[in-house]
């Protein structure tokens, strides 16, 4: 990596009167303070200066050590040189103009894609890329945003080498072969016999008694026959997730337009909102453009998932070593993601249930908890629901959300990662050739969470995973392979359900 850069240092007072002095501190820093830490060779330089009233403007390479870095040493440092014989100290940095040489290891698929805010030209000859920028305060060095631009960068080019391949997919293991009730399209059957009605918005289901009663004894199994026998305490998280929040696990820069988000009104002073009322009363319609102007910005998402505030919930804290693992689950907050076209039956929804059991401990210890619930899940997906399934190692939920595809590095050792749950679901067609349903998942995600938060523990590295029980998923697998007659469900989940409820009738 090359830089360069133009840019000025101002001081609290005129430094005319200090050239000499200024000129030797450069001279000494070009020898020892900007070559710290670097090999020979790719340390930064002043190439040349220029003092004008209070400000020293300074032309910086660098190379290792790059050019802003070195103009922050220069700031540091300056203040005790001039300080207590010239009565100034430097107040802030600006840089005028930077270029920054890259070399990235593989040369982009299409160049003409890549477009980065903040920078003023980007431009790439092979591997060589050369970035911008103009006019840029100190908060841009403070605050990372060089780096970040550059790792944006990097990760824009390897997406391209990402695009067009298909998300990584190992079969871990499979159930023997059942045989399969019917061949229809379970949700489509519901709404025949009315046991639920689409919602009035987008992606949503009103669920009638007799979906509802199926729906809360698969929650019932969850609870009861895997989370609680493995130790999980419930809690109830609120439904809105701080956009700090999600900036921190990285939903807000991996998956903005899958967000629902949240607005609040500006006030609550009826007078405010005397229009707004009273044109609905006349009309029988929402004025929007007014509406607008009466909300806030948006400052948080509807749930996404639940883990995110849990997560948030440990922010800052220290676990003492003998209250691990943490294991926790959320039933409370729906999830909401928007489909678009995506949209099918009760298991591709825009508004959706699950309980989030999320673990916290050491890697041994999360490696015994996946193991506890592979244990669990194959209990109630062999014994009580009778399921098809499978289980595949795949694309990690959280490269996923980055757009990414493929899987961690070192992966081979199965540590961190994603194992999915698939179920057969004849209605799509055969089962070699089909799209099963992914109905269940458990991942380990490393410390990317932990680290994140700041959520530590006395002595051990804190690890982090969970593995979202989705009540639709688990149901549309099980009513596409056992169908809708309840004499054909199998004995242990009628054991479970008990009688079903009559139901509504609709003339």
């Amino acid at each position: 990596m090359k830089s360069k850069l133009i840019g000025e240092i101002t001081f609290s007072g005129s430094v005319s009167n200090a050239k000499e002095d200024i000129a030797k501190f450069i001279d000494e820093s070009n020898k020892d303070l900007l070559k710290r830490g670097a090999p020979e060779g790719l340390g930064a330089s002043v190439i040349s200066h220029n003092v004008i009233d209070n400000k020293l403007e300074l032309n910086i390479e660098g190379k290792q050590i790059r050019a802003h870095e070195g103009l922050i040493r220069v700031k540091k440092a300056i203040s005790a040189a001039l300080g207590k014989k010239y009565r100034v100290g430097p107040r802030s940095i600006e840089i005028k103009d930077y270029k920054i040489e890259i070399e990235l290891e593989k040369e982009p698929k299409d160049a003409a894609k890549i477009k980065i805010p903040f920078i003023e030209t980007i431009t790439f000859e092979g591997k060589k890329v050369t970035i911008t920028f103009s006019n840029i305060g100190e908060d841009y060095i403070a605050n990372n945003y060089i780096d970040r631009i550059i790792s944006l960068l990097k990760e824009k080019v390897d997406a391209q080498y990402y695009e067009g391949k298909g998300e990584h997919w190992e079969q871990l293991w499979r159930s023997p072969e059942k045989k399969m009730a019917w061949n229809k399209d379970p949700t489509e059957e519901m709404l025949k016999r009315n046991w639920l009605k689409q919602g009035p918005t987008k992606g949503k289901w009103f669920f009638r008694p007799e979906i509802t009663k199926i729906f809360r004894t698969m929650e019932k199994i969850a609870v009861e026959e895997v989370l609680l026998p493995l130790g999980f305490q419930e809690v109830i998280e609120p439904h809105h997730d701080a956009f700090e929040i999600l900036i921190k696990t990285g939903h807000l820069e991996g998956l903005p337009m899958e967000l629902y988000y949240v607005c609040e009104p500006k006030t609550r002073d009826p007078v405010e909102w005397e229009y707004f009322r009273d044109y609905i009363k006349i009309k029988k319609e929402v004025p929007y453009d007014e509406l607008m102007k009466l909300l806030s910005p948006p400052n948080a998402s509807i749930c996404y998932a639940q883990c995110p505030v849990i997560y948030w919930s440990f922010q800052g804290v220290t676990l003492p070593d003998a209250s691990l693992p943490i294991l926790v689950f959320d039933r409370a907050a729906n999830s909401n993601r928007y489909e678009s076209g995506g949209r099918h039956g009760i298991e591709r929804v825009d508004e959706f249930h699950r309980i989030e059991p999320v673990y916290i401990g050491t890697k041994e210890q999360l490696l015994s908890i996946r193991e506890k619930l592979i244990e669990r899940y194959k209990y109630v997906f062999n014994e009580i629901l009778d399921l098809e399934w499978r289980m595949a190692w795949v694309t990690p939920f959280y490269m996923a959300q980055a757009g990414k595809t493929g899987i961690e590095e070192n992966s081979d050792t199965k540590v961190k990662g994603t194992i999915d749950f698939e179920a057969y679901m004849p209605y799509r067609g055969k089962r070699e050739n089909s799209e099963w349903l992914e109905f269940q998942n458990l991942s380990i995600v490393g410390d990317k969470y932990t680290k994140a938060f700041n959520i530590k523990a006395q002595k051990s590295e804190l690890w982090s995973g969970c593995s979202g029980i989705g009540l639709e998923r688990w149901t549309a697998a099980f009513l596409a392979q056992k169908g809708l007659d309840y004499s054909e469900w199998p004995k242990r989940f009628r054991e479970y359900i008990g009688s079903m409820p009559k139901g509504i009738t609709f003339l």
